[in-house]
């Protein structure tokens, strides 16, 4: 089931809004015709032979909200997972930024101050980061939800690898702003995405 791709001219909010509602109806469909599956399978896939080539030390991962794809498949119940420690976002509301805290790969307890699963501890530094995308653009940049927390990390962080985690169907032309920041690449249930 293809996404409505959104009209000419939506400014970002808008933008943002329609992919998250077509995101939303795809996934529903996807769960009801059991298509669910096969496309994480294939996103975990593309993602894991990534990761296998960066090599990184510490992996930044998120937790999935809103039918975004869960990255723990991508090192879970492979017989030759990617054996790396992990990290999560912790986001702060004021002053509103993020810093990532190591992980032990179980569902977290607690939330951070936006309210999305989290966990307690020390601030650590990866050296490669997922990032999940509502959007994204042929050129590598992301649409996020708005907030700006993975920019300004990236920003404060250039020497780390931002790869992009989005559905296939979420690509969508936009004109980046002066504070956006590429992708190194983008991985979805389709392939491997890399910015022209």
């Amino acid at each position: 089931m293809a996404w409505t791709p959104p009209a000419e001219g939506l400014d970002r909010a808008a933008m943002r809004r329609h992919l998250l509602s077509e995101r939303e109806r795809w996934a529903t469909a996807a769960h009801a015709n059991g298509t669910w599956q096969a496309a994480h399978d294939a996103l975990a896939a593309h993602l894991h032979q990534v990761l296998a080539q960066l090599e990184p030390q510490l992996l930044g991962a998120y937790w999935p909200i809103r039918s975004e794809f869960n990255p723990r498949v991508a090192w879970q119940g492979d017989k030759t997972p990617v054996r790396v420690p992990i990290a999560l976002p912790w986001a702060r509301i004021s002053p509103r930024e993020m810093e990532y805290r190591r992980w032990d790969g179980r569902e977290p307890a607690t939330h951070d101050e936006c309210g999305i699963p989290s966990v307690e501890g020390a601030a650590v530094v990866p050296d490669v980061v997922l990032v999940p995308c509502v959007g994204y653009s042929p050129q590598g940049f992301r649409l996020g939800y708005g907030g700006g927390y993975f920019d300004r990390w990236l920003e404060r962080h250039p020497h780390v690898t931002p790869v992009g985690v989005a559905w296939a169907d979420s690509e969508v032309a936009f004109a980046p702003e002066p504070h956006d920041l590429p992708l190194m690449v983008i991985v979805t249930e389709r392939g491997i995405v890399t910015p022209d």
